[in-house]
Order: structure tokens, then sequence, then C-alpha cells
């Protein structure tokens, strides 16, 4: 399959060839292919989406099945033994995890880190103040709230992400940028658009609809809108 571009270059000065690697928060399994195809001899593709975990095994282990693991589970309690990961990916994955879980998840990250394992983190700055997206971002964090008690996304500086990983031992290698501006498509802003419309569903009318109502505004202003900065940070664990 094809890999992204963002995710070749945030892999391509990693020692990928003959390693054992963990992507967590596998999604449709874009940064597994890549591992897969830079040499990886193994690939654990984490997620706790039953969807996604379908998806990857169909996408991307059936085509390495020997290579590949596709592990349906919380990446807050990894079912991978401590000290038995060589390179560790996380590609979109911060923006999706609140503060608690974000911290909880480095911790188990740093577990199974092997001495001298080596961690590749990209995600997004925070949205510009006159970012149209921001504007459903913060829509469809209201409405995750009041439904399940807890944003959808919370966007992290690679300042604070260094920061955080630090606190874990882990030193910076180096930090690139993998999209400015980034590119948010029409298929991304119906996306993000979904799972308002599906969490949404669980309101009261009284305040489903007018969320609602102010939903389909922003989608038809945004169209689509390229904005922002992705970025990569290469960290090593010491060892």
């Amino acid at each position: 399959m094809d890999v992204p571009t963002t995710v070749t270059t945030a892999l391509e000065d990693q020692p990928i060839d003959g390693a054992t690697c963990l992507e967590a928060g596998a999604g449709v399994g874009n940064t597994t292919a890549g591992l897969l195809a830079a040499g990886a001899a193994r690939v654990y593709a984490v997620t706790n989406d039953a969807d996604h975990a379908s998806t990857v095994r169909d996408r991307v282990g059936c085509r390495a099945p020997d290579r590949t693991a596709v592990v349906e589970a919380d990446l807050r309690a990894l079912p991978l033994a401590a000290n038995s990961v060589d390179v560790i990916t996380a590609h979109g994955l911060c923006n999706v995890l609140t503060p608690p879980a974000l911290e909880t998840v480095a911790t188990e990250l740093t577990r199974v880190a092997v001495p001298g394992c080596h961690l590749v983190v990209d995600d997004y700055e925070p949205p510009p103040a006159d970012a149209a997206v921001r504007e459903l971002f913060a829509l469809e964090n209201a409405v995750t709230e009041l439904a399940d008690g807890r944003p959808a996304l919370t966007f992290y500086p690679a300042t604070m992400l260094r920061r955080l990983f630090a606190g874990h031992g882990w030193t910076v290698d180096r930090e690139r940028t993998l999209l400015d501006p980034v590119p948010w498509t029409r298929a991304h802003v119906e996306a993000h658009a979904e799972v308002v419309r599906s969490e949404a569903a669980e309101l009261p009318d009284e305040l489903r609809d007018p969320l609602l109502a102010e939903l389909e505004r922003l989608v038809a202003a945004i169209g689509e809108e390229s904005i922002g900065e992705m970025y990569s940070i290469a960290m090593r664990f010491p060892g």
C-alpha cells in the first residue's frame, strides 16, 4: 500500500531495518506499512478501535503476516513485555489523548522501550487563532464533552511533548516540520463533522439541534483550508 510522505519523512532517519517496532495508535496502518517497507523485523500495530484493527489486518497485516501483529488493546496498558521494543512510533496519536491519558501512555511507551530505543512522535501544533478549522475542532470538543465528558482533541505544541518525554528519560535527537501548512481537505473536515454528528445523537433535542445547525454552517463555510503545522520529534531512550 502507498505510504504517506509524512510517514516516510518521519521514518527516513530511523534505524528500522531488522528492528522490533511498535506503532502506538495504528489508525488505518499507514505507519505500520512504512515500518514494514523500511525492513522492520516485526511490527506491533496497537489500537483500541476494533474497526481500525480490522482495517490494518486487511490492508497491511495480510501482506506480511509473519512480521505483523495487530493488537487490539488500550495504549495505557500495553500487553507487551518491558524492554521489548526497539523503535516506537506515535503518528498523529497525541492529539486524540487527554493530558492524563497522554501521561499514562508516555509511561507505558517508556516501559516497553529497550535501552537505546528510538521514539518518533508526529503531531500538530495548535491551530492558529485565525484558522477556520479551529472553530470546527472547538465544536467537536464541546459536543464530545457534553456526550462523554472528555474532549475529542487536544493539540500539544512540540515543546510540550519534548518536555513530557524528557521527564521520562528520553533525549531529543531532532525535530523537523512534516507539513507547513497542513492541508485540511474536505474529507478531513467531513470526518470531524461525522464525529460531531455521531456524538450529538446522544444529546437531548434542545442541545443537539442548535449544535448540529452550527456544525453545518461551519462545514459549508470552511470547505477546505491549508493552515497550521505538523511536526516530527525523534527521541532516544538512554542505554
